[in-house]
């Protein structure tokens, strides 16, 4: 019988090689957790400028009662806002979205019944988007370019699916809360304490006090410099990136290419 004696040295390498060998079938089975993890697709949230600009956006989905409270508040102030429509609304309310864009307003995307988006498939988010394209097509001549989802709710998915035909996806960093209910005190409380440059403030059409709220918001945020504009008139047109936090920001920090 062979007695094999292996000194230290050697008992040493083949340790290691041991070692490297587990090594290397752990790696090839968890190999995942060595690739970084891609860039979570965002919509745009907020944008970074130094000027006091702001958007307010209102989304219209179910009722209709305050529509033409919140046109003449912004015809009184001068202003354009942007409404993110359902298609099933514009059916219902063609006369109100010819309004809101005979008054200049933009008329954008909210899907076509307001569904969970992430609960479809990325071509069922695409005919959500499409079907109420269609519609507001019909009613303003004009293809809409901002998209946002029902409920605030996205993934990966939605965002890539929206942006594949053509749309950028908006969120907010403002919620007012109208449509909590909340009480127009209340409304305003929550939008001037929030409120920074380049803010995206959201709003409901259908909302209890919402319309009661405006003018007043809106005269305390003029007062401290801020202008309000619609919500692709905030945005860059070009050269930016979206943080991790959703803020739209210029690459070069040159704000040239901001329409």
């Amino acid at each position: 019988m062979k007695i094999w004696v292996i000194n230290k040295k050697v008992g040493i390498i083949y340790s290691l090689i041991f070692v490297l060998i587990i090594s290397l079938i752990y790696i090839g089975r968890n190999s995942t957790m060595f690739v970084a993890n891609p860039q979570k697709e965002l919509p745009i949230y907020c944008v970074d400028t130094n000027e006091k600009n702001i958007s307010f956006s209102f989304d219209a989905a179910w009722g209709n009662e305050d529509t033409d409270k919140i046109l003449k508040i912004f015809d009184k102030y001068g202003l354009k806002t942007t409404f993110f429509v359902v298609g099933g609304w514009v059916e219902k309310y063609p006369d109100s979205v010819k309004s809101l864009f005979n008054a200049g307003h933009e008329v954008m995307n909210h899907s076509d019944t307001h569904p969970h988006m992430t609960d479809l498939s990325a071509d069922s988010v695409k005919k959500e988007i499409e079907k109420c394209d269609e519609k507001i097509y019909k009613a303003t001549n004009i293809k809409p370019h901002l998209f946002r989802a029902p409920y605030g709710e996205y993934d990966d998915e939605v965002i890539r699916a929206s942006r594949e035909i053509g749309y950028q996806a908006i969120q907010w960093d403002v919620d007012s809360l109208d449509w909590k209910d909340l009480s127009s005190k209340e409304i305003y409380d929550r939008v001037v304490s929030k409120v920074k440059p380049g803010s995206i403030v959201l709003f409901h059409n259908g909302a209890k006090h919402t319309a009661e709220s405006l003018p007043s918001i809106i005269e305390k945020l003029q007062s401290d410099g801020y202008e309000i504009i619609p919500v692709s008139k905030l945005l860059f047109k070009e050269n930016f990136t979206i943080d991790n936090a959703g803020k739209q920001k210029l690459e070069n920090v040159n704000e040239k290419t901001k329409k």
